[in-house]
């Protein structure tokens, strides 16, 4: 199964976040407020689009501005535009199709270049130009999360930045995807906020978004006991009351919701199991709540981070990520 290893700062970067905000910008005196609105969020990117005449100077200033923010071009369709972009500070470049020439520029300056394909002869011209990382744009158009899916399979080295008709509804989708580097999309910076600067809108839609990616739920709570007498007894109790009981190697589920540990375990009590989109993501979006991960818990499947501790303990109970 695909998953995302080997990853320049940048590429980490997007991962980390996971998120893409996708804008337009009038004015460029607005570079900065919305910069700053992309930091309190939580989304320090931003893909400024070359679809007005404001995007180079919004570039320029965000990117002056505000250097917390990983500042992008978008929509960049030729040579020429891709020499604006770098000129003005872009660190990245993003463009709807696959253009040899302004690839071929973007690494002549050592700027990373993320064409868009959504076919697997656009994937094959960019692997044959030493890309892994794309655009899969336009994505809902172009069969939304199932294509992507399907074009992993042949592709496993390929890493895909989806946009393109991507929303608050049908994000989790594409979240779940073990290729998916980050998402792109317009929600977050809707353009009447931004002409209006509303800030804290945008900031508030951008904190929403980063918490929505993380699809976090409720899978079980694990129950520590004093050794395997004590959690057989628990078990039985449940079983009295109805719940389908089942025994494992190490504890007992009195239904899928609670887990019954036949010895003391991590956590005080017991461990709190919480499902995620993607683990590495999810711990990296807890760590800015103070938590770490502990690492000698991981468990992995097909090469994929599929179980994984976290610390400190939440009411006595530990943190224990599951992959969705």
């Amino acid at each position: 199964m695909n998953t995302i290893t080997d990853l320049t700062d940048m590429e980490q970067q997007l991962f980390t976040t996971g998120l893409v905000p996708v804008v337009t910008i009038q004015d460029a005196g607005d570079a900065k407020g919305l910069g700053t609105a992309l930091v309190r969020g939580g989304i320090p990117v931003a893909e400024i689009t070359f679809r007005t005449p404001a995007a180079a100077d919004g570039i320029r200033t965000m990117a002056q501005e505000v250097p917390e923010v990983l500042v992008g071009a978008g929509t960049v369709i030729n040579r020429d535009l891709a020499k604006q972009a770098i000129q003005a500070g872009a660190r990245f470049i993003v463009s709807p199709g696959f253009n040899p020439r302004v690839v071929d520029y973007c690494r002549e300056q050592n700027v990373p270049v993320i064409p868009g394909i959504n076919n697997p002869g656009g994937i094959e011209a960019a692997l044959e130009a030493g890309l892994t990382t794309l655009k899969f744009f336009p994505a809902e158009a172009s069969g939304g999360a199932a294509m992507i899916k399907a074009l992993a399979a042949p592709f496993p080295q390929v890493r895909f930045m989806p946009t393109g008709g991507i929303s608050p509804k049908n994000l989790g989708d594409y979240a779940k995807i073990p290729s998916i580097l980050a998402i792109g999309g317009s929600w977050m910076v809707p353009g009447k906020a931004v002409e209006s600067r509303s800030w804290d809108e945008i900031a508030g839609l951008c904190r929403e978004a980063r918490t929505s990616l993380q699809g976090f739920s409720f899978a079980h709570l694990g129950i520590n006991s004093d050794g395997e007498q004590h959690s057989s007894s628990i078990a039985r109790f449940f079983s009295s009351l109805g719940f389908p009981v089942s025994q494992g190697a190490t504890s007992y589920f009195a239904s899928e919701f609670l887990e019954i540990m036949k010895a003391p375990y991590r956590g005080s009590h017991g461990h709190l199991a919480i499902r995620t989109h993607n683990i590495p993501r999810a711990a990296a979006f807890l760590h800015a709540l103070g938590f770490t991960t502990q690492d000698e818990t991981a468990k992995y499947k097909d090469g994929r981070l599929i179980a994984l501790y976290l610390e400190p303990e939440v009411a006595g109970f530990a943190i224990h990520l599951l992959q969705a």
